[in-house]
């Protein structure tokens, strides 16, 4: 499996509980995008990766960062989820150029082993 060599500003998020193999675009941006305890880091990364089993499911190009269930969602419900303090991205899929780039690649050796937090930065300067 080849490996990412992360080079821009991104935020990985880790999707083992609701990644489904053949789930819809729409679905795997839902999942992706939020709703996430984030820290304002949040605001330094310009790509969002969808990771599963360690491959990257997707790449996406963040417009922006805003309050958790600010904007509805089509695919996901989150009853019971106390939304304060959470932070979900609003964005696209990433143009070709950061697609080639990391789409399919592996990011296993970005998790340190044993790692429970769903999201980690990488490509990050200072």
């Amino acid at each position: 499996m080849e490996r990412a060599t992360i080079v821009d500003p991104v935020v990985l998020i880790r999707l083992p509980r609701v990644f489904q193999p053949g789930m819809s675009d729409l679905a795997l941006y839902e999942a992706t995008r939020g709703i996430w305890k984030i820290g304002p880091r949040r605001d330094d990364v310009r790509l969002a990766l969808a990771i599963n089993e360690g491959l990257v499911q997707e790449v996406y190009e963040i417009s922006h960062w805003q309050l958790a269930l600010t904007t509805p969602y089509a695919t996901r419900t989150f009853e019971g989820i106390i939304a304060e303090g959470r932070w979900e991205f609003v964005g696209k899929v990433a143009s070709e150029v950061f697609r080639d780039r990391y789409l399919g690649k592996s990011v296993r050796e970005y998790f340190k082993r044993g790692a429970q937090n769903p999201i980690m930065y990488a490509g990050l300067t200072g």
